[in-house]
């Protein structure tokens, strides 16, 4: 049996604690299945205002002194448990948003305890004027001005921390450009402390779009030489790129699907860094993100009208017609597409809004439930008067609407520019919703397109379309329909996808891997 590792993962967020995106989920999962794998996992993350002290049993441990530029900050260090006893979870039933305004989500929705003997100790970095506000990175839409000194306080805490409690992992996990400065940090100025010699590090990419870039002249915040602002270390065309950093810094690099880890080095999908990231092609990784089956699961789901599962699906027509209710819509034995999501471009909603008027006129249903852009909004108001009875339109974020839209829909509908990982395809998968999906990053890993060939394996999950454009989307709705008519099929592709297993425990297993090559003492 391999030796048991230290792991510190460090998150700008987390649920349950805060949310604003899909990091959130990953950094409240993955630490729990590495813990009933038998490792030592501490997790590190701000303490955000938005995090209630009291309902999650947070204790401050110490002061904390971080240098920032030329002076030092106080600080408070914070400890709670997370996954086990004491550490209080929100109901499931209330999947409510405490600030609307920014889309911080202090309820879970993959951070379920599995076990109470896998309580993990949670460090909490504070500074009052830093990370006691509204939001996590930004308010109304505009990112803090001071943003850059916030997360440096915030990874220099965490080094100080684990020196301080003398608590040395075996590897670091960073995530996204909050974090990045820890890989950096740790082969330049900590370079030569013995205390964190050979700690490994492993820095995950989960959207490269978003980089953490600031003016050259705030460097010094960082405390970092003017050394390191070239073009091959910090300098991203006059700036400094803090995902940069991490990239070039970190052990080991991974993205979170395998097609992503390779769209990443292209130039369409690279965001200016495909060239350095080829050039770190042999330590840079795919793992798909994995899904919380205590939250996200057909047999068990408190949310949903009836529960079923692969042997017995008759309480998925009851969630369809309960669904079809609550949307106002007609109750018919048609295809009843469903979309959750962010209205954006990046989402293809550009694609679904050029054929809109076509896909309304196929016989189906549609029910969208996201926020986004102000035009998708006036779009989807002016085509749900239009076709009262053909799309249901709710413009919010509801957790429990969310459940329910998984499991009464027929499709679900995911046609994305990128897709780093996607976790609604998985979610759809397991509730027998059949994802009708782009071929790209992770909905290229986990769908496989409906052929009679494929069918016949036993592979087939859902409907697949390549070109990015209106006509090849409207296609695959369109064979999907067809499909749809074979209810001996359609139940075949509905099983399929309900019985394969994107369990987080895949995941952490691929993880430890990556730890292993991070830490080779460990190896």
């Amino acid at each position: 049996m391999s030796t048991p590792l230290k792991i510190l993962i460090c998150s700008s967020e987390m649920v349950p604690f805060a949310k604003t995106g899909g990091l959130a989920d990953v950094a409240g999962s993955l630490p729990l299945a590495l813990s009933e794998l038998g490792h030592d996992v501490r997790v590190a993350m701000p303490k955000y205002a938005v995090i209630d002290a009291k309902k999650f049993g947070l204790k401050k441990l110490s002061a904390l002194e971080v240098p920032i530029a030329h002076r030092t900050v106080k600080g408070e260090l914070w400890e709670a448990k997370m996954g086990g006893e004491g550490s209080e979870e929100e109901p499931r039933t209330k999947g409510k948003l405490k600030n609307e305004k920014c889309k911080v989500q202090s309820a879970p929705s993959q951070s379920a305890i599995r076990n109470p003997q896998f309580a993990i100790q949670g460090w909490f970095i504070g500074q009052e004027a830093y990370f006691n506000r509204e939001g996590l990175y930004q308010e109304a839409g505009e990112d803090y001005k001071d943003n850059l000194a916030r997360f440096t306080f915030f990874c220099r805490g965490v080094l100080e921390t684990v020196k301080t409690l003398d608590w040395k992992p075996d590897v670091i996990h960073a995530n996204d450009w909050q974090t990045a400065l820890i890989p950096v940090y740790l082969k330049t100025l900590y370079a030569e402390d013995p205390f964190f010699k050979n700690v490994g590090t492993v820095f995950t990419i989960h959207n490269l779009a978003f980089q953490g870039t600031f003016e050259s002249e705030l460097l010094s915040l960082t405390g970092m030489s003017w050394d390191e602002f070239v073009p091959e270390k910090l300098e991203f065309y006059g700036k400094l790129n803090l995902m940069k950093g991490g990239i070039v810094y970190a052990d080991v690099l991974n993205t979170v699907s395998r097609q992503y880890s390779k769209e990443i080095q292209t130039e369409e999908l690279g965001c200016g860094l495909e060239g350095l990231l080829t050039s770190r092609a042999d330590d840079l990784y795919g793992v798909l993100n994995g899904i919380d089956y205590d939250v996200w699961n057909p047999e068990t789901d408190g949310l949903i009208a009836r529960n079923f599962n692969p042997d017995d699906l008759k309480g998925k027509q009851a969630c369809k017609t309960a669904l079809q209710k609550e949307s106002g819509l007609p109750k018919r034995d048609v295809p009843l597409i469903g979309i959750i999501s962010r209205l954006t471009d990046q989402k293809g909603f550009d694609l679904i809004a050029e054929v809109i008027e076509e896909i309304m006129g196929l016989d189906l249903q549609l029910v969208l439930l996201g926020t986004g852009m102000p035009k998708y909004h006036k779009m989807f108001e002016r085509i749900g008067k239009r076709f009262p009875k053909k799309m249901g339109i709710h413009l919010t974020f509801d957790n429990a609407l969310a459940h329910r839209i998984e499991a009464g829909s027929d499709m679900f509908l995911m046609p994305s520019r990128y897709e780093p990982c996607g976790l609604n395809q998985l979610y759809s998968l397991k509730y027998g919703t059949v994802p009708i999906v782009r071929a790209t990053g992770g909905l290229a890993d986990t769908i496989v397109d409906y052929t009679p060939e494929n069918a016949g394996q036993g592979t087939a999950n859902g409907f697949v379309f390549r070109e990015y454009s209106a006509h090849a989307l409207l296609v695959a709705i369109k064979r999907a329909v067809a499909t749809y008519q074979d209810q001996e099929t359609w139940r075949q592709l509905m099983r399929t996808g309900m019985t394969q297993d994107f369990s987080w425990m895949h995941s952490a297993r691929e993880y430890v891997t990556l730890y292993r090559k991070a830490n080779r003492q460990t190896a």
